[in-house]
């Protein structure tokens, strides 16, 4: 079986690829190279270009006829930056998806796996949420997550599509075997603002102290990349069991470990793994940031077959192998 990777030289898409080959299935990559790295795509079957297309996706399908599932990884991530230049996302993330699904349906390529996000979901005074949670997102990026899936659902309905959105919490760590990671030296996000602070001595910046948690700070869901991965392989192999051509041709599954962490915690776990303490100082909130979530869905374990086996530790010090090695692997 062959599986079409969209942004399979980034982050998310490259670990994916690396999971689908350990699993037997071959990625074929398409990638613009705009975030991702051409090295993530070595002894892969690879094209750079845009996902819009159409000529080339065509190409590829004449080229690979055995590509039975396109898993969709492509986007533009950066909530602040969302915030800034929203126009970018919009046409990044929804107009170029919506082309994509137009050139996988003239090629009969029906099943479909989406990179969405836990980022659309409005919160309550638990900051926990499931599948059937309000979708209130609150930032340019989550909304264009939130156009993606709605548009999806739409299509399905109308189409022999069959969709599947996987909604991301907060991937960390890197591919055990170091293959791939996160390739932004600098990162935006927590860990690698954790990180950036422990290589260079720089103060790390608590952006935010006053939401309604249990200690003022932000709370997230951090789901081991490779245990995200995983997800997906176990999404490709019961794909036609869980989205059923007869029904709505349309599903979504939560993808977290159920826990909720707070950036003070994320902190003292960093510290305890380093070893070292980390100076800090506390600021407001970026533009962008929300309170956060965490998963209390069972559903993705129970129509997967699968749950997250690495925990924030595990996490935590395969990002910092990956750091150790990134620029050696990254020309």
């Amino acid at each position: 079986m062959k599986v079409l990777v969209t942004g399979g030289a980034g982050f998310i898409g490259s670990t994916v690829a690396s999971a689908c080959l350990d699993a037997g299935f071959e990625p074929v990559i398409l990638d613009s190279l705009v975030t991702g790295r051409e090295e993530f795509t070595e002894g892969r079957s690879f094209y750079r270009g845009d996902i819009a297309d159409g000529r080339l996706l065509d190409r590829i399908f004449a080229e690979h006829p055995e590509i039975e599932a396109t898993v969709h990884c492509a986007a533009l991530i950066v909530v602040p930056e969302s915030v800034t230049d929203p126009l970018r996302y919009w046409h990044a993330n929804v107009s170029k998806t919506v082309s994509l699904v137009e050139h996988l349906l003239r090629n009969d390529r029906t099943r479909l796996l989406f990179s969405s996000t836990a980022a659309l979901y409005g919160v309550d005074e638990q900051f926990a949420v499931d599948e059937s949670s309000p979708i209130e997102p609150s930032s340019p990026y989550a909304r264009t997550k939130a156009a993606v899936e709605a548009m999806l659902s739409d299509v399905a309905a109308a189409t022999d599509l069959r969709a599947l959105s996987l909604r991301y919490f907060n991937p960390i760590g890197a591919d055990p075997l170091l293959r791939t990671g996160l390739q932004i030296k600098r990162p935006t996000h927590l860990l690698g603002k954790l990180i950036e602070a422990a290589e260079t001595g720089a103060e790390f910046q608590v952006t935010g102290t006053d939401w309604p948690t249990r200690d003022g700070t932000g709370i997230r869901d951090y789901i081991h990349v490779w245990d995200l991965a995983a997800a997906h392989v176990a999404s490709l192999r019961r794909f036609d069991d869980i989205v059923d051509k007869d029904g709505p041709g349309y599903q979504v599954l939560n993808l977290g470990t159920g826990t909720g962490t707070t950036v003070r915690e994320m902190i003292e776990a960093f510290e305890e793994v380093t070893g070292r303490p980390v100076p800090r100082r506390e600021t407001g909130p970026r533009p962008g940031d929300v309170a956060g979530a965490f998963t209390r869905s069972d559903r993705a374990p129970q129509v997967l077959g699968w749950r997250p086996q690495r925990d924030l530790a595990e996490g935590i010090r395969d990002s910092l192998r990956w750091a150790e090695v990134r620029d050696s692997r990254l020309r």
